[in-house]
């Protein structure tokens, strides 16, 4: 009998970024399983990008019905296991309650021991693991690994279902430049950067070898109206895509630079240059959240640091300077334009942190 899944996973969109590896791993564990994944309404487009995963169930729709409705409509996919990735008691009731045969949570969450059948020892807030691994833990009943390098993890994305890009969207990117994506804000989510160092390092890199979109959402652009009036070559993004096409818009692309963000993870994913700026905190450090993948990287202090753990005003971050992300920058498109048989002058000065 073929074997049906349910990847439970009603967060962000970085942390489903980061839990599309577990599709990958179950779809090779089981090639010719159902695997379906449990989401917000906002993370569908990623996740129906996803070759592994064959049905998206909305939580934000099952959510609204009663309890019973919820459970039996749960049931009517006749899964017979569920993963919870991100735990929800109320997912994990409806779970027990829809007669799912494996429940697998792990064990410091309490209703866990009510609710589920297999229960995985795994404390993330205390881990030195990536939480792409931790994710990945919860596999081991079903036969996988206890654990997978981050190289390997970086395999089993699977976002190839993308959509085309509309042609006055694809007509932005440039054929000869280094297409650069900046992510400034985070809508509250991580600590930021700064306008003020995105507007230099935008001053910094060359407009000859460098065309600059920025992205976010409608209300993300109002905030960036600063950059925006100080950098009038930029290409103001925000607002104008759907999660379906910024995904495609960021394969498209040469390279992107965001806090811990969802589109941070989105073009680790992808396969382009991704670049993180991240506090040296615990648990929020690229320990845990570094972007995934074989052109991702990190600027980073190191150093240990508490002082900002109450605020969002980081002072580690903030003394990461425009310079270091240039030459960073600069760096990458050598490494472009090495593949395309040009010659660029390599950087100079600056220091290069966590990559």
């Amino acid at each position: 009998m073929k074997r049906t899944f349910i990847i439970s996973r009603s967060d962000a969109i970085g942390d489903v970024v980061l839990t599309l590896p577990v599709a990958g791993v179950l779809r090779e564990l089981y090639p010719d399983a159902r695997i379906l994944f449990l989401g917000r309404s906002y993370t569908e487009d990623l996740i129906n990008s996803c070759v592994h995963v064959n049905g998206f169930l909305n939580w934000d729709e099952l959510h609204q019905l009663p309890e019973e409705k919820a459970a039996a409509r749960l049931a009517a996919t006749e899964a017979d296991t569920i993963i919870h990735v991100f735990p929800r008691p109320e997912i994990a009731k409806l779970a027990k309650l829809a007669g799912i045969k494996q429940r697998i949570g792990t064990t410091n969450r309490i209703y866990h021991w009510t609710y589920c059948n297999r229960l995985i020892p795994l404390t993330r807030k205390r881990s030195s693991l990536h939480e792409a691994q931790l994710n990945l833990r919860l596999l081991t009943p079903l036969g996988a690994k206890e654990l997978y390098s981050l190289d390997e993890i970086a395999q089993y994305y699977g976002l190839d279902r993308l959509v085309s890009l509309p042609d006055p969207v694809a007509d932005q990117l440039d054929p000869i430049r280094f297409n650069l994506i900046l992510h400034p804000k985070s809508r509250g989510h991580a600590r930021e950067w700064g306008l003020d160092h995105f507007i230099e390092l935008i001053n910094l890199l060359p407009p000859e070898h460098f065309k600059i979109f920025v992205t976010g959402t409608a209300a993300e652009g109002q905030l960036l109206e600063p950059l925006l009036r100080a950098c009038p070559s930029v290409t103001d993004m925000t607002g104008r895509l759907s999660l379906a096409e910024l995904m495609a818009f960021i394969a498209r692309a040469d390279g992107l630079m965001a806090a811990s963000t969802g589109p941070l993870h989105l073009a680790a994913a992808l396969g382009i240059y991704a670049v993180g700026i991240f506090p040296p905190l615990r648990p929020i450090h690229p320990g845990r959240w570094a972007p995934v993948g074989a052109r991702a990287g990190v600027l980073v202090k190191d150093i240990a640091c508490n002082a900002c753990r109450k605020n969002m005003n980081c002072t580690c971050i903030r003394d990461i300077l425009p310079v270091q992300a240039k030459e960073v920058w600069l760096s990458r498109l050598t490494d472009v334009a090495a593949g395309a048989g040009l010659k660029v002058t390599e950087p100079t000065g600056g220091r290069r942190e966590g990559l």
